[in-house]
C-alpha cells in the first residue's frame, strides 16, 4: 500500500457498531462490564480507549511499525522513554537537542542519577567517543531543532547495537512521509503529534512506534501507570489529520524549497539552514535517508544582530510569530528567547544556535504570497 493510501486508510476501520466511516469519539471514562474481567476489551479509558486504539494503529501503520502509543503530549512520550533507565544508565544526545528535551533530561532525570551527554551527532565519531559501558540509550532528533543538523540514523543504529544501547529517533521534523527510523535500524520512534501529524494546530499530543513486543508492554505499563494519556477528541483530531498528511507535507516540501532558496539569494541574508542545500552538512545523508527535505528552516541576518532579527520577526504579516511548528499556517520563531531558552546561552551558542536566528515553519499557503511576506519584513 503506498503512503497516501496508508494515511487514508491502514490502521482504521468503520465504525463495528454503526458502520460510521470516521472513528468516532468515545466521550467515557469507564466501560459496563457483564461480570467482573467479563467485558468488551475496555475498562477504563487511562488504560485503553476505542478512539485512542484506533490512532495508535493508525500511527504504527504509516511508520511501517508494529505498536503504536499516543500520549497526552510529546514530552509525556519522552518521559515515558526515559522511564526505561535505571539510576547510572547514560545517554547520548545530540548538542543541538530541542529545549524542552533537554530540560526535561537536565532538570528532572539528571537528579535521579541518570547521565547525559550532548553531543554533535552529525559527526558519528563524536558518538562513539561518548559510549561507555553504562550507555543504554542514543537520543536521535533529525533534522535536530532548530539548525536542521542531519544525523545519521543508520550509523547511530550501528553505534547503539555495539553498545547494546537502545536507539530512539524523534522523527517530529521529518514524519514519517519522509522518513521511517524503524527500517534503518531505530528501535522507537517518536514523535509529538502537536506538529505536523496533527498538522492544523488544534492539538497537544505526543507518540511512540516500536516494533518489539517486550519492549512495547514496558512502555504500554508506563503509559498506564504514569497516566500521561490524551483524552478521545484529541485522538480524533490527529486521526482526521493523519488522511491529509502527505498532501500536506507535500506542499511544506514545495514551498519550503522555495523560500529557502529565496532566503539564500537575499543580500542581507548571512547563511541559511535547509537539509536541501548542497553545501548544507551532512546533505548526502539527507538525501539517502529522507524522500524529501522538509518545510523547517532557519537562518541568519548579516551581522548577526539580535535586534535586526525581532525588527524582522515583528514585520511579519503571513509568518506569525508564535511556538510550535508544523501547522497548515507559517509560523515563525526565535530560538534563543522561544523553544531553546531553557537552554544555557554558552551552551546554545557552542552549538552553534545564535540568538538572531530566526526559525521557519512554512506552511502550505501560496508561496508566492509567503516570499513577498520575507521580502517586505527583511527589506
Amino acid at each position: 500500500m503506498k503512503f497516501g493510501t496508508k494515511a487514508i486508510h491502514a490502521g482504521v476501520h468503520p465504525d463495528p457498531a454503526t458502520g460510521a466511516i470516521m472513528t468516532p469519539i468515545y466521550q467515557t471514562s469507564t466501560y459496563v462490564q457483564r461480570s467482573p474481567g467479563d467485558h468488551k476489551g475496555f475498562e477504563y479509558s487511562r488504560t485503553h480507549n476505542p478512539t485512542r486504539s484506533q490512532l495508535q494503529d493508525a500511527l504504527a501503520a504509516l511508520d511501517n511499525g508494529k505498536h503504536g502509543l499516543a500520549f497526552a503530549s510529546g514530552m509525556a512520550a519522552i518521559d515515558c522513554i526515559v522511564k526505561l533507565l535505571q539510576p547510572g544508565d547514560e545517554v547520548i544526545s545530540t548538542n543541538d537537542l530541542y529545549g524542552g528535551s533537554y530540560r526535561l533530561f537536565t532538570k528532572v532525570y539528571a537528579t535521579y542519577g541518570i547521565k547525559f551527554h550532548f553531543v554533535p551527532m552529525h559527526d558519528m565519531a563524536a558518538v562513539e567517543a561518548a559510549v561507555t559501558e553504562r550507555t543504554k540509550l542514543i537520543w536521535v532528533e533529525t533534522p535536530t531543532n532548530p539548525l536542521l543538523n542531519v544525523i545519521d540514523i543508520a550509523a547511530a543504529s550501528a553505534v547503539a547495537k555495539k553498545a547494546g544501547a537502545l536507539l530512539v529517533v524523534d522523527n517530529t521534523f521529518s514524519t514519517p512521509y519522509l522518513q521511517t527510523p524503524l527500517e534503518l535500524g531505530a528501535d522507537m520512534v517518536m514523535y509529538s503529534l502537536t506538529k505536523y501529524m496533527g498538522g492544523h494546530s488544534d492539538t497537544v499530543m505526543g507518540a511512540v512506534v516500536v516494533n518489539d513486543d517486550e519492549l512495547h508492554q514496558r512502555l504500554s505499563f508506563f503509559q498506564n501507570a504514569c497516566g500521561g494519556t490524551p483524552g478521545p477528541q484529541d485522538c480524533f483530531l490527529v486521526l482526521r489529520g493523519l488522511k491529509t498528511l502527505h498532501v500536506r507535507m507535500q506542499r511544506h516540501c514545495e514551498n519550503g524549497r522555495k523560500v529557502a532558496e529565496y532566503l539564500k539569494a537575499h543580500p542581507k541574508v548571512e547563511k541559511v539552514f535547509w537539509p536541501g542545500f548542497a553545501d548544507h552538512p551532512n546533505h548526502s545523508v539527507a538525501a539517502r535517508q529522507m524522500r524529501d527535505f522538509g518545510g523547517m528552516i532557519s537562518f541568519v541576518l548579516k551581522g548577526d544582530r539580535k535586534e535586526d532579527a525581532i525588527a524582522v520577526l515583528e514585520k511579519f504579516q503571513l509568518f506569525s510569530l508564535a511556538e510550535s511548528l508544523g501547522g497548515v499556517e507559517s509560523l515563525s520563531g526565535h530560538p534563543a528567547t522561544m523553544t531553546h531558552a531553557s537552554i544555557p546561552a554558552e551552551e546554545r551558542r557552542k552549538a552553534g544556535l545564535s540568538d538572531s536566528l530566526i526559525r521557519l515553519s512554512v506552511g502550505i499557503e501560496d508561496a508566492e504570497d509567503l516570499i513577498e511576506d520575507l521580502a517586505q519584513a527583511i527589506g
